[in-house]
């Protein structure tokens, strides 16, 4: 498929997806979530691709739906479609069994904010701006805003934010819990490269049972939470990871993991 609005590239076991909608400042329209949709399928197939990293241009990650796609659409049956493909779209990025990290430079307002925080991991550029602004325009996130934002930084700042639309930039961005690190512009990708690297190397069911326990247990109480998390615990010691990893640790040697 040929991407019109997205770039992709692969290094080293890692994908590496770049919003490319330089006029519209990476806003997300029906294109780029269909590209989108696409490039993630291929990604879960690939079994070269260890991780993902999905990032932007210097200014813009994204600066949220494309304002003049939605202006078009005058009733609720109309956005029902768009907001229900942008909803399937985020969610693959959860649900991705590969970790995904955010390489966020410049804007991430609106729809651009809520793919962020679907990744697994964020890391801001010094010049980084959050926020959900909708509500300055008569309407609310409709893809994860209002739901992953509380899970990330709780329920009160959470509040704070979507109801007065203000952004914040990256180092309050990390104060609340909202990024995992925050680093010079110019470094963003090295930083984000090197990361990605380093979960590369983790052992791939491994990674992938933990990514499953996290986001599953989630949307569950404490102890069924619990439960699931010893049945991906127990399934762990059927794989070839398991018995080299703690093989390798009593023999006091570094491991060598096949994904298996």
């Amino acid at each position: 498929m040929e991407y019109k609005t997205i770039l992709y590239e692969k290094k080293e076991g890692i994908g590496i997806i770049t919003l490319h909608r330089p006029d519209r400042m990476n806003a997300l329209n029906s294109t780029m979530l269909r590209e989108l949709d696409h490039i993630l399928s291929e990604i879960e197939e690939d079994s070269d691709v260890k991780v993902v990293i999905i990032t932007g241009s210097e200014k813009f990650f994204a600066a949220g739906a494309d304002i003049t796609e939605l202006d078009k659409m005058s009733t609720p049956v109309d956005v029902h479609g768009f907001i229900k493909e942008a909803q399937a779209v985020i969610n693959k990025f959860e649900d991705l069994e590969k970790p995904v990290i955010a390489a966020v430079s410049g804007l991430a307002l609106g729809g651009g904010c809520e793919l962020a925080m679907a990744c697994d991991l964020r890391i801001a550029a010094e010049n980084a701006m959050f926020g959900q602004p909708e509500i300055k325009i008569g309407v609310i996130p409709g893809a994860g805003g209002t739901q992953r934002l509380p899970r990330l930084v709780g329920v009160t700042k959470a509040k704070e934010l979507l109801y007065t639309g203000d952004s914040i930039d990256a180092n309050e961005a990390y104060r609340i819990g909202l990024v995992n690190k925050v680093v010079p512009v110019a470094s963003l990708m090295d930083e984000a490269m090197k990361m990605a690297s380093k979960i590369a190397r983790q052992p791939g069911v491994a990674l992938r049972m933990t990514k499953f326990a996290v986001n599953s247990g989630m949307n569950m109480d404490i102890k069924s939470a619990m439960s699931y998390e010893a049945r991906c615990f127990e399934i762990l010691f059927s794989t070839e990871d398991q018995k080299e990893g703690m093989k390798a640790f009593i023999e006091k040697r570094s491991p060598a993991f096949k994904g298996k």
